[in-house]
């Protein structure tokens, strides 16, 4: 990861966020109630292993709010983003959830990344009668009225991409993973949908969420001969997978992986070079054509660089605001219950296509998969022809179980 790129990043976000929130950061509801505005928290890791996908997530939510500002707030309030850092630590977005909702006031909660984050972060919702907008792919086995699902759940991304895999040949399969809930379950659902289908689960392996040793893994895979691996690996454990991997000669063209949480801008902060030729699958890519998504570009990089580079998990945290927007607009009230129902069936023109939220608070989306060029962008390989219902509980795998509230896209 190139550092002083990443600092400077850092650094011109701070700027963005000051001019965007003034002094909030900790403001009383007396206070937001004096300034007539509308407290929302942004809460990511700002430090630790997941830094390096969630700072982007961070700004793309900030300049969701800034443009939602400049347009007149909502409901005729400005709203009053109050960032804070989960530190790459489930415990820590639990604290700081509490602290947005109780402290704070925030009418709602655009963050987390990881599952685990997420799932500490579910009970403070669910007892707060809060609403997180969470904007990542996830494992599904999960529906609660407290979370709306901006990201992918499992017949969204990695079933589609299995289903891209078997259509190429790839039928022996490597499971990569860091050791946490979204990786140990997409690999469980994985698993029973390559034995139905016929395939070969070549080994599986874990390693712990940051570590950076995977001599003994490729080893492994060097003796099982996948010929593809399928990879939940999170944050800069990255860097040290493929660093090891193409000194071992396993290139691309030799044994390729697709990813689930490498989009442009890990690609981008790793050296497109190390990754050039590899796979990801997502909803969204920048490279996608059409005017929504010219505009998003086009305005982070005005706020935050014109080298920048957005991603996946970014355009759902920007459409997340833009949603939750949407229903505030439509209930006439921020009150979470009566969003959260105006929210059902909502749809919207995103930059990654058309999406509409499911009355399982989880978004209808297309599925792409997408070839890194060596300029670090995404060459769209495969796709579904038409937005995809969000299926929280696999089938195969959960059979029986099923979640949603009534009235949904």
């Amino acid at each position: 990861m190139n550092r002083s790129s990443f600092s400077a990043r850092r650094a011109l976000a701070a700027a963005v966020f000051v001019l965007l929130a003034g002094c909030s950061g900790g403001g009383s509801a007396s206070e937001s109630t004096a300034s007539d505005s509308i407290p929302v928290g942004v809460l990511h890791s700002l430090t630790g292993t997941m830094a390096i996908s969630e700072i982007p997530v961070r700004d793309a939510t900030l300049l969701a709010i800034q443009e939602i500002n400049a347009a007149g707030g909502v409901l005729g309030k400005p709203l009053e983003p109050i960032v804070e850092d989960g530190a790459s630590e489930p415990a820590t977005f639990a604290q700081k959830a509490q602290k947005l909702i109780q402290q704070d006031h925030a009418a709602a909660v655009f963050g987390g990344w990881t599952s685990a984050s997420r799932k500490a972060m579910l009970p403070v919702f669910e007892a707060n009668k809060a609403l997180l907008w969470y904007p990542v792919q996830f494992e599904g086995n999960e529906c609660s009225p407290n979370i709306f699902y901006l990201g992918a759940q499992p017949n969204q991304q990695i079933l589609p991409a299995l289903d891209w895999s078997f259509e190429q040949k790839l039928t022996k399969i490597y499971l990569l993973g860091s050791d946490y809930v979204f990786p140990r379950t997409a690999n469980l659902i994985l698993k029973k949908h390559i034995e139905d289908r016929g395939g070969v689960v070549a080994g599986e392996d874990y390693v712990p969420l940051g570590g950076t040793d995977f001599s003994s893994v490729i080893n492994k895979i060097k003796a099982a001969g996948p010929q593809i691996i399928f990879n939940t690996l999170n944050g800069d454990s990255n860097v040290a997978f493929f660093k090891q991997l193409q000194a071992e000669g396993l290139t691309a063209e030799a044994l390729p992986v697709i990813s689930f949480s490498i989009a442009e801008q890990e690609a981008k902060a790793m050296g497109p070079s190390l990754v050039a030729g590899h796979y990801a699958a997502w909803n969204y890519f920048q490279s996608l054509p059409g005017a929504p998504n010219e505009k998003f570009v086009a305005a982070y990089r005005a706020a935050y660089g014109a080298d920048q580079v957005v991603d996946d998990p970014m355009e759902a945290g920007y459409v997340a605001v833009y949603l939750w927007r949407q229903a505030v607009e439509k209930a006439g009230s921020t009150d979470p219950e009566a969003v959260r129902k105006a929210a059902w069936g909502l749809t919207m023109d995103a930059p990654e296509g058309p999406v509409g939220i499911a009355d399982n608070q989880s978004l209808s989306k297309a599925v792409r998969v997408g070839k890194l060029l060596p300029d670090g962008q995404f060459e769209v390989i495969w796709g579904t022809d038409a937005p995809v219902a969000p299926e929280p509980y696999d089938p195969l795998a959960f059979p029986g179980k099923s979640c949603g509230w009534g009235g949904g896209a």
